[in-house]
């Protein structure tokens, strides 16, 4: 599995977290995307990797700014984790 996090600027309210969520979803079968608008960030685990100009189209496309993407392998921790 993949995690990526963007950098996304813009976002004010919880309304707005929801918006980029939202457009990630449209664009990609994500397993789990977060947005922060304290940390200017949204995070999205996927099991595909994601092509990250079609990423940083969706995000951009809600009126926000994307930033740096960051991609790393990822794997689930915690009680059922493997």
């Amino acid at each position: 599995m993949w995690k990526y996090t963007i950098q996304v600027d813009g976002m004010m309210c919880g309304m707005c977290e929801s918006h980029v969520n939202d457009a990630v979803r449209k664009a990609f079968p994500v397993k789990k995307v977060t947005s922060s608008r304290s940390k200017k960030e949204t995070v999205v685990i996927t099991e595909m990797e994601l092509d990250q100009e079609t990423l940083r189209a969706a995000i951009s496309a809600t009126g926000y700014d994307v930033g740096e993407i960051q991609k790393e392998s990822w794997h689930k921790k915690g009680l059922f984790g493997r």
